[in-house]
């Protein structure tokens, strides 16, 4: 009933704003010396109304300095990083204490959370030296822990999850792995191109907090539909289910994490433990003392709205009067300051509650002013380029994996892993799979192919035993998502006969 009330006294309270806002007596915008000025017509009764609202859901200076402070995000990641790498037992807690602590834990999660050494170790690790560094991040937890739950309870993904985050990023929606690895969930081009993420030389929606959120989400559900287990989720989610597969059958069949443990590779072994040490020390975080700054604004005191032309975050920031630096923080998908418009694509800015209003009452005044800025602007705009979800590459005369792998700005690791390659020979007229990163050479290839470079369709019979996940793999680069689209299935379900296309031709 509380709840019902409060949503209900918000809702009017906002109407109230976007009332006085879209009237003319309140709100004015005049062309003065070439920029846009935004007068506001002071009236008692709309201070009164908005002096409590703002001081509530504006983001104070020193909590805006911890959101958008890259530095500490960094050492954060390191500080994670550190932690998996020890060996030493730091103890930090009675270890009868912590087990019985552990114990509940484990009777009211999903996980299979038991005491062991290494798990006693990590806690120890940011009890003792990390104190303060782990209160700012559960500070920024409470800005994105709401919406993570939201999505993660859509998709029937147990809300502990969200920690999964911390060990991935440290909450840092710009991280961005020596492999490639980016975002809040550190997903690879690849894996991001299967869940519709977009990505372009304008924008990364690894980096955008909730379209991610919701790939995340359906990535880990997918792992658990195919392990039946919440640790090897997090464990395939870390290091692929092929290495998982892998450390079942050298186990002789263990399905339990900490019994295959010593069969994943040595960084997936502390993974596990150090989610649950977040797990842990965020559930225990009043007895030990830990006092976070909380946040004035959650995600939720945030507001999106999508554009109608192409604008940047400079002019936006400018017109409603909102620090860049939280701009870009709100919005780290656009990696050039620069929102794009598409005729058959959305997006979106997102800005705080009291700037959304603003923004939606003068909106054509605005594109009116970014229009006026473009035009006298002096220098080109960024080609916008779209990648394709995979290309492939036929291997030249000189051609060698490194080459390859720095022209269109990925891993040589990675190239090895989408062709299902032990070693680094070629043959010339190797067609190779490749999920590029550089925009330009994609382009660039394309402008050089001419029709006798496509191949012809490909088909595959399926036979007794064949299922979607087996047949993927006998193409590089091929997913069972591609699978699906290529021949519109609306399930996985196969029958021995069926004639399924494997490649777009």
């Amino acid at each position: 009933m509380r709840f019902t009330f409060l949503r209900f006294l918000f809702i009017s309270l906002f109407s109230t704003v976007l009332c006085f806002a879209q009237n003319p007596i309140t709100t004015d915008l005049n062309w003065k010396a070439g920029k846009l000025e935004i007068h506001k017509v002071e009236i008692d009764s709309l201070e009164l109304i908005l002096r409590d609202y703002q001081k509530s859901m504006e983001l104070d200076s020193l909590w805006k300095s911890q959101l958008t402070d890259q530095n500490f995000s960094q050492h954060l990641e390191n500080v994670i990083k550190d932690s998996l790498n020890q060996n030493s037992i730091i103890t930090e807690i009675p270890t009868a204490l912590l087990k019985a602590r552990l114990a509940a834990l484990n009777a009211k999660t999903p996980f299979n959370i038991e005491y062991n050494e290494s798990l006693e170790s990590v806690i120890g690790y940011f009890l003792r030296r990390e104190k303060e560094g782990t209160e700012r991040l559960m500070g920024l937890s409470e800005f994105y822990f709401p919406m993570f739950e939201a999505a993660f309870d859509r998709h029937d993904v147990p809300l502990e999850m969200k920690y999964l985050a911390l060990v991935e990023s440290a909450l840092n929606p710009r991280a961005k792995s020596r492999v490639g690895a980016t975002g809040l969930w550190q997903f690879m081009y690849s894996t991001a191109k299967m869940y519709d993420l977009d990505v372009s030389s304008y924008v990364d929606e690894r980096m955008d907090p909730v379209a991610s959120t919701e790939a995340a989400a359906k990535y880990l559900k997918r792992l658990y539909i195919m392990f039946g287990d919440w640790d090897l989720a997090l464990a395939a989610y870390n290091s692929g289910m092929g290495n998982v597969s892998k450390a079942i059958r050298r186990s002789g069949g263990e399905t339990n994490y900490w019994k295959l443990r010593r069969y994943l590779p040595r960084e997936t072994a502390g993974y596990v433990p150090s989610f649950q040490a977040m797990l842990y020390i965020h559930e225990y975080a009043e007895e030990h003392g830990f006092q976070p700054q909380r946040p004035r604004s959650t995600y939720y005191g945030t507001d999106t709205l999508k554009v109608k032309q192409r604008i940047t975050l400079d002019q936006i920031a400018e017109v409603t009067q909102t620090n860049k630096e939280l701009l870009e923080f709100l919005n780290p998908s656009y990696k050039l300051g620069i929102i794009p418009f598409e005729k058959d694509k959305s997006y979106y800015v997102r800005l705080p509650y009291e700037k959304a209003g603003l923004f939606a009452a003068n909106e054509d005044m605005i594109y009116g002013y970014s229009e006026k800025l473009a035009a006298i602007a002096k220098e080109p705009e960024p080609k916008y380029i779209k990648a394709e979800d995979k290309i492939s590459y036929k291997v030249k005369s000189g051609d060698y994996l490194g080459r390859i792998a720095e022209k269109y700005s990925v891993g040589v690791s990675q190239i090895k892993a989408w062709n299902n390659l032990n070693g680094t020979n070629l043959n010339i007229g190797q067609k190779l799979v490749i999920y590029p990163k550089n925009m330009d050479a994609v382009v660039d290839s394309n402008s050089k192919t001419d029709n006798s470079s496509k191949r012809d369709t490909e088909f595959y019979n399926v036979k007794p035993g064949d299922s979607l996940w087996t047949i993927s793999k006998k193409y590089p680069g091929l997913s069972v998502e591609d699978l699906k689209k290529l021949n519109k299935l609306k399930s996985n379900r196969l029958q021995p006969g069926m004639k399924l296309k494997v490649s777009k031709g």
